[in-house]
């Protein structure tokens, strides 16, 4: 599983081709433990967006902490900013589905209540089953004959 997870630092910058639902789960999954455990960090340290609001609020510095901690988060974000468009991308192809529609359920999610919906839609989008065989976009990623999909 942690090959899937680092697969798609492999593949940084890698529009093309597909990546299997394994790819892109295990790789939202890491995502998930980096993130809860910097927030654990943050939380366990004082740190909280209300301290942070009642700082602004009264005109006081953020302190050294609040900016360690937002620059080790924007590193972060930043690192992982193309790799995680690309395996987003690679996930649609695998629906036989165009990469241009990650666009749209990013612009969807900035409507208050469609991007709830939106979400939701493209989780469940995401969690189904690739194309069967070869599509548009590449051979299928599930097939044992292709070994190059995760070099």
């Amino acid at each position: 599983m942690l090959e899937h997870m680092i697969t798609p630092f492999y593949r940084y910058a890698d529009f093309t081709g597909r990546s299997r639902r394994r790819e892109f789960w295990s790789f939202a999954l890491l995502h998930l433990v980096i993130t809860s455990v910097l927030v654990s960090l943050a939380i366990s340290t004082g740190f909280s967006y209300r301290v942070l609001l009642q700082r602004a609020e009264f005109g006081g510095s953020l302190g050294v902490a609040a900016i360690a901690f937002f620059g080790i988060l924007a590193m972060y974000a930043l690192a992982v900013l193309v790799p995680t468009v690309a395996v987003n991308v690679r996930r649609l192809h695998d629906r036989d589905l165009s990469g241009w529609w990650c666009l749209g359920f990013v612009v969807l999610g900035a409507v208050p209540l469609l991007g709830w919906i939106g979400n939701v839609a493209y989780l469940v989008l995401m969690a189904m089953p690739g194309t069967e065989g070869a599509n548009r976009y590449g051979n299928d990623p599930r097939d044992p004959e292709v070994p190059e999909i995760f070099v």
